[in-house]
């Protein structure tokens, strides 16, 4: 059962459910349920996801392998990067919404309870000022080189 923003509702994180991703010896788990899910969100491109995969992909940005579309714990990452431990999540019209504001808030509170770091962006900033986009996500990574 999907939920808004990639979200599956009631999931049991027992270990018989959990995959785990290793990001630098920390363990990422996912519910394999929603890999096929992924590759549905991957099939169906937004806009605002085309314009900045273009930037992204094939370690474009800065020699960093990104992955779009990327289950993490009970949701799927816009963009996901394992050695930068980003996370880049566009958000549409329907995230001016009560409840999908209340679902990106327990998305980005867990995913950072892992020690992710979310990147927010809307749609609009990505097709009207890609440039300050792909800026601010080249100064997370050259804070996080710093580290």
């Amino acid at each position: 059962m999907r939920g808004v923003g990639g979200v599956l509702n009631h999931f049991d994180y027992s270990p018989k459910h959990i995959i785990f991703h290793n990001v630098r010896r920390k363990i990422i788990p996912y519910n394999p349920k929603l890999k096929e899910l992924a590759r549905q969100l991957r099939n169906n491109i937004t806009k605002s996801e085309i314009r900045l995969w273009r930037y992204l992909k094939g370690k474009q940005m800065m020699g960093y392998d990104f992955h779009r579309q990327k289950p993490l714990l009970n949701f799927i990452a816009d963009f996901f990067c394992h050695e930068l431990k980003l996370v880049i999540e566009l958000d549409g019209y329907t995230h001016q919404f009560e409840e999908v504001i209340a679902k990106d808030k327990i998305k980005q509170d867990e995913l950072e309870s892992l020690g992710l770091t979310v990147l927010r962006f809307t749609d609009e900033d990505v097709m009207k000022d890609i440039n300050n986009v792909l800026r601010t996500i080249e100064i997370y990574i050259e804070e996080f080189e710093k580290q």
